[in-house]
């Protein structure tokens, strides 16, 4: 398959005929008539991501999030910058395809693919509060500290960032995953989100320190029965690109597919 084909089986099994516009679902680099020898699916085409696609002999990227650091992959900014120009080069160098699979992947037919990622790696479809709905869980009952052990050991993260107290009960959570617990142009949805479901706890990727994060904070020290959880934007959606490799081998059977995991950014110190 050429990679223009392998773009439209993906958009096809999707989204059908239906074309999300305007999009940051593009072709980041490379030839859409080029053979592909295989797909490697991440979170992002981060340098050793892209090292790894080289070793599997693999020549397509299927990346959730931007190559070229900003939103949309605008290159305009960064055309004569040392960090785009090296990256650049490698993707060259090995003939590399990009391509972005973000808003088709989140706004299928499907429930969103992230989610269910996210979902089978938790081991909690049983417990969403209703089938359409990727937000809420009524978890076993633990505390907060066995919560985080559990998502540490799960997510393969050796720190977490928690408000709340540590031997609190939790319930029932609501998981905001990536850039969702932003607000997605809301800035008070996460928290009318928790107030209206009754949740006890939110996992989440992005927080900004004075939006939700305070509002569990006061909550906290009022002795409200109320945590969160930042899991980071990368480890709340990578299940996602994760669980995605058995999708695409279903309307990719003839290309090899393999999962490279782009890893937390952080080193804790």
């Amino acid at each position: 398959m050429k990679v223009k084909e392998v773009i439209e089986a993906i958009l096809t099994k999707a989204c059908g005929e239906r074309r999300i516009e305007p999009t940051c679902d593009r072709l980041v680099i490379g030839d859409p008539q080029m053979e592909v020898t295989g797909v490697v699916t991440s979170f992002m085409a981060t340098v050793d991501v892209i090292q790894e696609a080289v070793n599997k002999g693999a020549n397509m990227i299927v990346t959730h999030e931007p190559t070229w650091f900003t939103g949309m992959d605008s290159e305009d900014w960064c055309k004569t910058d040392s960090v785009y120009l090296a990256k650049r080069e490698l993707l060259e160098k090995h003939n590399i395809a990009v391509w972005r699979f973000h808003d088709h992947m989140h706004l299928c037919d499907e429930p969103d693919l992230i989610y269910q990622g996210f979902i089978e790696e938790m081991g909690w479809k049983q417990y969403q509060t209703t089938p359409d709905s990727p937000w809420f869980f009524d978890i076993p009952e633990m505390r907060l500290q066995e919560l985080c052990e559990f998502l540490k050991k799960k997510l393969n993260m050796s720190h977490l960032q928690v408000i709340g107290r540590s031997d609190m009960l939790c319930r029932r959570a609501i998981v905001l995953v990536g850039g969702g617990s932003l607000g997605l142009g809301r800035e008070e949805m996460p928290m009318q989100e928790m107030d209206r479901s009754g949740a006890d706890v939110m996992l989440c990727g992005d927080i900004t320190e004075w939006t939700t994060c305070a509002y569990v904070n006061d909550a906290a020290q009022l002795g409200l029965n109320k945590a969160l959880i930042k899991l980071g934007h990368e480890r709340s959606e990578e299940a996602g690109m994760k669980n995605l490799v058995p999708w695409l081998k279903a309307c990719l059977p003839s290309v090899p597919v393999f999962f490279a995991d782009a890893k937390e950014p952080f080193q804790y110190v």
